[in-house]
């Protein structure tokens, strides 16, 4: 690093943990908060930095603080309050926003940060835990290109890509059409594969073939062998997608756009948490198409 700056990262799940390590190690002084300070501990014996108790503190030091939580309730408890990001936040500084959350969220997010003399970004990610730990993120980004420019530099440390979408929200709403296009294609694909099964053909070959052409996907290409074995004990939990898939309907909603499928999948998806899997990888669509027929 030639330009070290001031970084603080608020919440170390399976993407904040690493993110906040690759900051750490390309240079930047960085300070973690965690709810469970034994993760906040165990992310100390790894990597150089210092943890704080509460997200104020964390922040009242920072050019730079990083979100990456559950949802808007998760943000919203480490953002506001006495304790929280924007109560600490530095005049001038910039507070970025890592959850997958609402374009509503973002919009309040930016009004606090305003109201604080400082900078906001919504900047949801995708490429899951490997992404995140060989800092291969792609990074959907709302807010104003001064303050994106500004931030890129750090940003770019766990980045495959980080491209600004348009103003405030526009991250999150790019955020949404990933996640339901992704919904969709898990659904086509679940029941090409179920009818090769039920019609007595080796998916794997069948897979070998169609991944060479217009059918081929990241989603076939890094799930359908998994698929056929029946193992969804990891990756994208089915209950964030459903998440997800709740702010993208009411969005469209908001826009009076249209998204039959979408609303169909994510029927399906509370069919697979009813029978147990809600903590199951979301191709785990396929499982559900067999155990309506079990």
């Amino acid at each position: 690093m030639t330009d070290s700056k001031r970084v603080s990262f608020i919440g170390l799940g399976v993407m904040g943990y690493p993110m906040a390590g690759h900051l750490a190690n390309a240079g930047h002084e960085v300070t973690v908060y965690n709810r469970s300070s034994e993760k906040a501990a165990q992310w100390l014996e790894e990597f150089n930095g210092k943890s704080c108790s509460t997200p104020r503190e964390a922040a009242s030091n920072a050019e730079f603080t990083f979100m990456c939580v559950g949802n808007d309730d998760d943000v919203r408890s480490v953002a506001h309050g006495s304790d929280g990001v924007f109560a600490g936040a530095q005049l001038g500084s910039v507070v970025v926003d890592h959850t997958t959350a609402s374009m509503e969220l973002a919009e309040e997010l930016d009004s606090a940060a305003r109201d604080k003399g400082c900078s906001f970004l919504d900047a949801p990610l995708s490429g899951g835990q490997a992404g995140a730990d060989n800092a291969q993120l792609t990074i959907m980004i709302g807010g104003d290109q001064d303050t994106f420019d500004r931030t890129f530099p750090v940003l770019d440390v766990y980045a495959k890509i980080a491209k600004l979408m348009g103003g405030v929200g526009a991250g999150q709403l790019t955020k949404m059409v990933n996640q339901v296009c992704i919904a969709g294609i898990l659904q086509g694909l679940s029941e090409g594969l179920h009818l090769a099964e039920k019609a007595g053909m080796d998916i794997n070959e069948i897979v070998d073939v169609i991944s060479n052409g217009a059918a081929q996907s990241w989603q076939m290409d890094n799930r359908a062998a998994t698929m056929a074995d029946r193992v969804f004990d990891y990756g994208f939990a089915v209950n964030w997608m459903r998440k997800d898939l709740d702010i993208a309907l009411r969005t469209a909603r908001r826009y009076g756009a249209r998204m039959p499928l979408s609303a169909l999948v994510d029927q399906f998806y509370a069919d697979v948490q009813a029978f147990g899997g809600g903590r199951w990888d979301t191709s785990s669509l396929i499982e559900r198409l067999r155990r309506v027929e079990e």
